[in-house]
Formats: structure tokens, sequence, C-alpha cells
């Protein structure tokens, strides 16, 4: 901003553009599809490399230790084909830790599992179990892989985030996408409000903030508007609709609404 006379005034249009907002697609359930007949097709590989020509920043995938989608030849086949970021969902477990360390991925996301549930249902208890998840991304940090924490809104899980050192966090959403979906608009509209303050206080106590689960083309908006929100992961709602439109034009019509959101982000 200019101060003198001549010089632009000080208006919200001369503030700084907030940053772009990535985009990572999770491929887990092209594997479920696959999975569910057996034999190799649909390749979750080749709609990586889809997803990657359509536009996608990164591409994520999540080993589960039933390997009920991901199966860990697809890891070793992504990091040798991709040329975006992986993200790497992964429980802190040994397995997984070994599994990360030896590949190496841009990103290893902490993540809860549980073998009954059929998607992850909440955030990681982070707070219960700081020192070992500290020790955790610790050594996927020092392996170069950037750790994140996947959480609920939650402020103790956010201040449990800073004792752990994680420089990520994302938001599990999918409460208020849910309640969206059922049309209980009060119930969202507390939700979402609570998880605005969540993502404002994670970002102002200096960590980098994502946000996944269950994001649509109807509730993508509210994300993508806050510019201290820098990235969103989407997987199973654009695999769907790849059914009905192709994956690259679906994730292009993902790109078309987080960027329109995104240019009307109040200074």
């Amino acid at each position: 901003m200019t101060t003198n006379a001549t010089g632009p005034r000080a208006t919200g249009l001369d503030a700084t553009p907030p940053p772009r907002l990535r985009l990572g697609v999770n491929i887990d359930h092209v594997a479920t599809l696959r999975n569910a007949r057996g034999g190799l097709s649909p390749d979750p590989v080749r709609a990586a490399l889809l997803a990657q020509d359509a536009g996608a920043d990164g591409i994520t995938a999540h080993l589960r230790e039933d390997r009920r989608h991901i199966i860990d030849s697809d890891i070793d086949r992504l990091m040798a084909t991709i040329t975006v970021p992986l993200n790497f969902e992964m429980a802190a477990t040994a397995e997984m830790q070994a599994i990360a360390l030896r590949h190496r991925p841009h990103a290893g996301c902490l993540g809860p599992e549980r073998r009954e549930e059929r998607t992850t249902e909440g955030g990681l208890d982070v707070a219960a179990d700081t020192n070992r998840l500290r020790t955790v991304c610790m050594q996927l940090a020092d392996a170069g892989s950037r750790p994140s924490l996947f959480i609920g809104h939650d402020a103790r899980q956010i201040e449990a985030a800073l004792r752990v050192g994680a420089p990520v966090v994302e938001f599990h959403v999918g409460l208020y996408c849910d309640l969206m979906a059922e049309g209980r608009q009060d119930e969202a509209a507390e939700e979402l409000a609570a998880l605005q303050r969540a993502i404002r206080d994670a970002h102002g106590a200096g960590i980098e903030v994502h946000c996944g689960h269950g994001i649509s083309y109807e509730t993508v908006a509210p994300f993508a508007a806050m510019p201290e929100v820098r990235e969103l992961n989407i997987g199973h709602f654009l695999i769907g609709e790849a059914v009905f439109r192709g994956l690259g034009p679906a994730i292009a019509e993902m790109r078309r609404l987080m960027d329109a959101a995104r240019v009307q982000t109040p200074s």
C-alpha cells in the first residue's frame, strides 16, 4: 500500500489477495470399486493421473490397516508415477509409520482409524496422545514428509497440535456437510460457525489449515472463501460425480466453485 497523495487509496481493493487454494483429490474410492469385484479395474493410479491432468494440486490416498481400498502396491505405483505431491493418510501405528518412512511422501496426515467404521467418523484425539504423536511427527519431518493432523474443531485439539509440533491440521468438516445434505440448516450454521472459529484460531497460532471430508459442490464455498484455508481434500463426492460427468469435468467444476468463492472473499 502506498501512502503518498498520488498513489492508490488504502481500500479493500488494494489488499493482497488470498493465496491460491489448493485442491487435493482423494482416489481411495476408485480402489473401493476395484476391490468390490477384484482384479485390476478401475485403477486408482490411472485416476490419480487423470486428476493431475485435470488440475489437482495433489493426490490423497489412505492406506488403512485392513486395506479396504488402497493397497500397498497402489502406494508404490503412486510414488513412482504422479508428479504432484502425495498426501499419505495414515493411522499413527508402527506399521504405517514404517511404510511412510520408506516412501517419504510429500505429507503424512495422521488420523484415527477404527475397523468398524465405513469412513473416518471424527478427528484424531491429539490431546490424549501428545507424546507418541510428537515422536511420529518428528520422525516424518526428519524423513522429509510434512506431518499433519486430522482433527475436529475442539480447541483442545488445536492446542495439542501446537504441543505436538505439527505444522498442518486438516479439519474434519463432515458433520457440517451431512447437516446441510439433510436440510438441517440451523444446526449446520452452528457447526459452520464453530469450524470457522477453529480455522481462524489455528491459523492465528501459526498452523497451516486444510479442510476435508464430505465436501461437495453445495458445501465447498464457505471453506474456499476463508483466506485462512490453504487446501481442500475431496474424494468420495468427486469419484461419485465422475460416474455421471467424468472425473476431469467433475474436478474442473469443483475447481471453478473454489476459485469463485475465493475471489469473493472479503478483504
